[in-house]
């Protein structure tokens, strides 16, 4: 592997609040490509995550003042990615939130039946729908898609009774609640909905994330299947690319949609649980799952110049029986990448990792691995 660059690279924002602004499964600590890019990449590199999921590797781009693309196939993702993108301040995401709600006075849409009527006060949720048709009707601005991702963050959540920073009744901070369990816990402990001020939790959450202003932002966040070449085509740094370094999905870990489906009908999806899995890898058998994988690999390849550097990080589930690393190892032969090392990573205890929220506690997280590889095609 290359020496260390001794080059400093853009200006650090004070504060890494940014990459937090919502809950996302498949996560990643933050150190973890931080530390790879601070050390080794150097100036004007462009970095690439085909599974960005909430884009922990391009915002650590972005932290260090280097140029990243992500790609994801979860409409909730690349809406995170392209606020990590955004080049705002608060001042322009409170504006562009009063300029929906003046534009849209009367939602075409507002749901309703018992869910809704429990999840969301009978003030809030109209205010809720009029941002959600604003904005897919228009989320063309850096400000106007930061506001898209701070009200996805806000959506659901604990209610603070000293300060109140969610838009919803008592909820669980990741999950999208599910409605038959959600009205039966609500009723049970007879929990209504808070009355909030939608713009005054838009003002907080803008201070938090986009206050002190970002490091400049280049690059793009691609809605699309990795598995699909035309998702790599439209990255202009074609060949140019020096750097991957993801997190796929680990084996058997497909129930995105569900546990976010909140959130995906605030992006324009239906107001139900939904149980798609359009866009994911296959997980019928770890041989479909590591094919899959495969082509992956060789649609990254194709962008990246020669000598570029791998970085995989994955593990594993309890109910699903395979070997993590085999997976990875196995799905990189004879695509052009050359497995260099592999390493521990720990397990999900030490950090806030996707397994993490799918392991028995009595069981424990199973151990992850670091497995680097260079392009040699």
């Amino acid at each position: 592997m290359s020496a260390p660059s001794k080059l400093q690279m853009g200006v650090e924002p004070a504060s890494t609040a940014l990459n937090g602004i919502c809950p996302y499964f498949t996560m990643f600590p933050l150190d973890f490509p931080l530390r790879v890019l601070r050390t080794r990449a150097t100036p004007g590199e462009w970095v690439l995550d085909p599974f960005c999921g909430r884009w922990p590797t391009n915002y650590a781009a972005r932290t260090v003042g280097l140029p990243s693309f992500g790609i994801d196939s979860s409409p909730v993702a690349a809406a995170l990615a392209q606020a990590k993108l955004a080049n705002t301040v608060p001042g322009e995401i409170e504006r562009a939130a009063q300029d929906v709600l003046d534009q849209v006075r009367d939602p075409q849409n507002v749901p309703a039946g018992e869910f809704w009527d429990w999840a969301f006060h009978p003030e809030v949720l109209p205010t809720l729908c009029r941002l959600r048709e604003g904005l897919q009707q228009d989320c063309s601005t850096d400000a106007r898609r930061a506001l898209r991702a701070l009200l996805l963050g806000a959506l659901h959540g604990p209610v603070n009774k000293t300060q109140r920073t969610y838009f919803s009744n008592q909820c669980t901070r990741t999950f999208s609640p599910k409605p038959a369990y959600a009205v039966r816990f609500w009723r049970q402990r007879e929990l209504r909905p808070p009355s909030v001020d939608v713009l005054e939790i838009i003002r907080t959450r803008a201070r938090r994330y986009y206050e002190p202003e970002q490091p400049h932002a280049e690059g793009g966040a691609i809605l699309g299947d990795s598995r699909d070449p035309d998702a790599f085509a439209q990255i202009p740094a074609g060949g140019r690319v020096g750097w991957v370094i993801t997190s796929p999905p680990y084996y058997g870990m497909c129930s995105y949609v569900p546990d976010q489906w909140l959130r995906y009908w605030f992006l324009g999806g239906p107001a139900r649980v939904s149980h798609s899995t359009d866009g994911q890898l296959r997980h019928s058998s770890p041989e479909t799952f590591t094919e899959e994988l495969r082509q992956v690999w060789r649609h990254a390849g194709a962008v990246c110049r020669p000598g570029a550097r791998l970085v995989v990080r994955y593990g594993a589930i309890h109910r699903r029986k395979a070997d993590p690393l085999m997976i990875v190892l196995n799905s990189l032969r004879g695509t052009g990448w050359r497995v260099q090392t592999h390493s521990s990573a720990g397990t999900a205890a030490a950090g806030r990792r996707q397994a993490l929220h799918f392991a028995p506690e009595q069981r424990g997280a199973i151990e992850e691995r670091d497995i680097w590889a260079v392009w040699e095609p």
